[in-house]
């Protein structure tokens, strides 16, 4: 996989607050995947099925959460549970936000803990600025410039925890 300089420079420290976590918990997922709940059965799914067929272990509400269990508290211990958080940017997730939904509690953890990395899928970083001018100051990946694919396999490399713990691959000239 190939990082441009400027991913490569904006994505370090996510890896390494990723890799400073896994040394203290080494029982955490490697991402709390953070999405709109209309965004469950699309692209959320799609991100959270592509991250995990690259190795990536992925807190995911749609199949972490069984039916029965109280929402707010799973949420609350998937977020403890997670090594650095995703925050799928979508027109719908900007919606859900702005209206300060179960999206913005899960958004305000991550941008606590400064543990987090947006995707951005069908809008831009210009509309979530709108929304989020933190999140929005947050580099990250968009679907405009790489297929949702790539992003997994970006993503995986970024929060990827060997013995060693190389750093982020050298950019792509």
């Amino acid at each position: 996989m190939t990082y441009t300089p400027a991913e490569v420079k904006d994505l370090a420290p996510v890896r390494d607050a990723a890799v400073l976590r896994a040394r203290q918990q080494p029982d955490l997922r490697d991402v709390f995947l953070c999405h709109a709940w209309d965004d469950r059965r699309g692209a959320a799914k799609e991100l959270c099925d592509l991250l995990e067929a690259e190795g990536v272990s992925v807190w995911f509400s749609e199949k972490d959460i069984l039916l029965g269990q109280p929402f707010m508290r799973e949420i609350d211990r998937g977020l403890a549970k997670s090594r650095t958080g995703l925050v799928l940017v979508t027109p719908e997730l900007l919606k859900r936000v702005d209206r300060r939904g179960v999206s913005d509690i899960e958004l305000s953890e991550l941008l606590a803990r400064n543990l987090l990395l947006p995707v951005v899928h069908k809008t831009t970083y210009d509309e979530l600025r709108k929304v989020s001018p933190l999140l929005a100051s947050r580099n990250g990946l968009d679907t405009a410039d790489d297929s949702m694919a790539e992003i997994a396999a970006k993503i995986a490399e970024l929060v990827a925890v060997e013995d060693d713990l190389n750093a982020l691959p050298t950019p792509a000239n």
